[in-house]
């Protein structure tokens, strides 16, 4: 089976279920340490702040990764909002309001899989699904942030930092993890754990 291909029966195995809800689980635990990091650095980037944005990617990565091992409809939508969820659970320093920014950040991706009907799991389309998600990311940051600041000397910058972390991080990095984990067998009852030649 190639990564262009689909089962024909879309609906969640257990198996689906229980992954899905494993990546979710431990990116929302990475979720809430990457908070204490960001905090952490926040000293570090005082020479420019938006440039802080490039952590924001692993915050995206559930929403790309979650599709790639699961190709079922709403798998990127679902690690990326229970991520949330969980993360909010254990004590986000920004409290519920990251469940909706989850939402967003998971539609953005989710979309992006939708496009192309759920049929493609290359790399082009792992990037598109991260940029997406550091859209929806983005988006929600400005209108909940970052509208008290300035237009040219931060709220542009971010954003577009914010973008191509999600690209990288989100995106390219989805697809690394998810090929180291195909080799090691753990994905041998999914489509892409059996076709570890392309993703």
């Amino acid at each position: 089976m190639t990564q262009q291909s689909l089962p024909a029966d879309r609906s969640w195995r257990t198996v689906d279920i229980v992954v899905a809800s494993v990546i979710a689980v431990a990116f929302g635990v990475v979720f809430w340490l990457w908070g204490l990091i960001w905090a952490a650095t926040e000293a570090a980037f005082t020479f420019f702040p938006p440039a802080q944005a490039v952590l924001y990617g692993v915050w995206l990565v559930p929403a790309v990764l979650g599709a790639l091992v699961i190709r079922k409809p709403g798998a990127a939508l679902f690690c990326e909002l229970v991520a949330a969820v969980v993360s909010a659970a254990l004590g986000s320093q920004w409290g519920a309001v990251v469940i909706v920014q989850g939402l967003a950040q998971g539609v953005g991706a989710e979309l992006v899989f939708l496009a192309v009907a759920y049929r493609s799991f290359r790399l082009p389309v792992a990037l598109a699904a991260g940029a997406a998600a550091g859209l929806g990311a983005a988006i929600f940051d400005q209108i909940r942030y970052y509208a008290p600041y300035d237009l040219v000397s931060f709220r542009i910058p971010i954003f577009i930092v914010t973008v191509v972390s999600a690209i990288v991080l989100a995106g390219a990095g989805s697809v690394a993890l998810t090929r180291a984990l195909a080799r090691t067998g753990v994905l041998d009852r999914f489509p892409s754990g059996r076709d570890r030649t392309t993703v």
